[in-house]
């Protein structure tokens, strides 16, 4: 069974899945991700800070939705590593 890692954001804010709104997604659920892949961002006061995989894997899931409201050390997202 491949383990988990979890993606928390680093700062309180909203978290965007697409680095502009006519973009396509950083990246789905699915998809291989590498360590140190940005994966979305969170904006606080007009900052945007990159949210990035913690490890090697595929994205298993978003554990919030694109635009939404987040305090820091939430948790964004799931990586299941081989």
């Amino acid at each position: 069974m491949p383990a988990t890692r979890v993606i928390t954001s680093p700062v309180s804010g909203h978290f965007y899945r697409r680095p502009k709104p006519d973009a396509p997604p950083f990246v789905e659920e699915g998809q291989r991700v590498e360590a140190g892949q940005t994966i979305g961002m969170v904006e606080a006061a007009k900052q945007f800070t990159e949210v990035k995989s913690v490890s090697s894997g595929t994205l298993a899931e978003f554990a919030v939705h694109d635009r939404q409201k987040l305090a820091e050390g939430d948790t964004i997202a799931r990586i299941a590593e081989p």
